[in-house]
């Protein structure tokens, strides 16, 4: 490594220590305050993310009932919710303090807890990069035993350690991503629970199924799917409705699925539980993220800018069964 990116890697390890010290002894006023105003310069500066928030409505079948006032409305709102997300990231250490406990208000999971006890089960946890989906997973720490997770290593590693501290502060395990199906397989079947995003893009060739979202296709994980289906695992939805007041109500849904379902019908049946509420609130999507990378061939669909034809997700629909 350089002399310049480890100096690099020094200061960006200090910021961020230097923040999960700071936000948790601001209000959740403040919280908000300073959430927004960062979305919004995030939102005026960005100028690729913005373009590919931008295709990505147009594209959808929300787009045509949109004027273009609404759609960068949607789009200014989404970069907002993506900076409240963060910035309650780094106010968990107080959250996770019994006195504000009252700011994440969890629902259904006394239904949850009670079923898997006594069938004996474990628990796939399923959200989106929607709403407050870190608060989701805290409050999937809250509300029962602790589930683990994956998540990406970043090229700063002094950065994993900040993230993964603030990730576990409700009880939830974060692993790294060397073995990990394995370790989440043994977990789950034990009773044990994991936690998912299950509108990650991944490339068709990897461990992939075809999702049909807004009228579009991509090519997402099905890690999820296969967990459920081979450790016969509950599949609990987790909703986040972020509160003006700085609160947050997290909601929990069983998801029933065939015994007979395949990976990919549990896959689209955990992204069709999701899509009617951000239909409704389509502000907190995260809009700004290539959701679909790839596109079929001769396709008339309008698919965004940015997607590609791909013989493996040509190859993919076919293995899926879609015509």
């Amino acid at each position: 490594m350089s002399p310049f990116k480890k100096i690099r890697h020094f200061i960006e390890t200090a910021l961020l220590r230097l923040l999960a010290w700071w936000i948790p002894h601001l209000t959740r006023q403040s919280c908000i305050h300073l959430a927004n105003g960062l979305g919004t310069v995030a939102f005026m500066l960005d100028r690729r993310g913005r373009s590919v928030a931008m295709a990505n409505l147009e594209c959808s079948n929300l787009g045509p009932s949109l004027t273009d006032a609404q759609k960068r409305e949607i789009i200014h709102t989404s970069y907002r919710n993506f900076a409240r997300t963060m910035v309650d990231l780094f106010w968990s250490p107080a959250l996770a303090r019994p006195e504000n406990r009252h700011n994440l208000r969890l629902h259904g999971w006394e239904i949850l807890n009670e079923r898997a006890a006594r069938e004996k089960r474990g628990v796939i946890y399923v959200s989106l990069h929607a709403a407050n989906w870190e608060w989701s997973s805290l409050a999937c720490g809250l509300g029962g035993p602790g589930a683990i997770a994956v998540a990406e290593n970043f090229k700063n590693p002094g950065l994993d350690a900040v993230f993964k501290s603030l990730r576990e502060v409700t009880g939830q395990t974060i692993i790294p991503q060397e073995n990990s199906m394995l370790r989440m397989l043994r977990t789950v079947k034990r009773g044990g629970r994991a936690a998912f995003l299950c509108d990650l893009s991944v490339a068709p060739s990897q461990a992939a199924t075809i999702v049909r979202a807004f009228g579009m296709e991509m090519s997402a994980s099905i890690l999820h799917a296969v967990l459920a289906q081979r450790a016969d695992a509950i599949i609990a939805c987790v909703d986040t409705v972020p509160q003006r007041d700085g609160s947050c109500e997290a909601r929990l849904t069983i998801l029933e699925c065939p015994p007979v379902a395949t990976l990919r019908e549990i896959a689209q049946a955990c992204w069709d539980h999701f899509e009617p509420s951000l239909r409704r609130e389509p502000g907190l999507w995260l809009w700004a993220y290539k959701h679909f990378r790839h596109k079929p061939h001769n396709t008339t669909v309008e698919y965004p800018f940015y997607a590609n034809e791909w013989d493996a997700f040509d190859k993919l629909r076919a293995e899926s069964g879609i015509a």
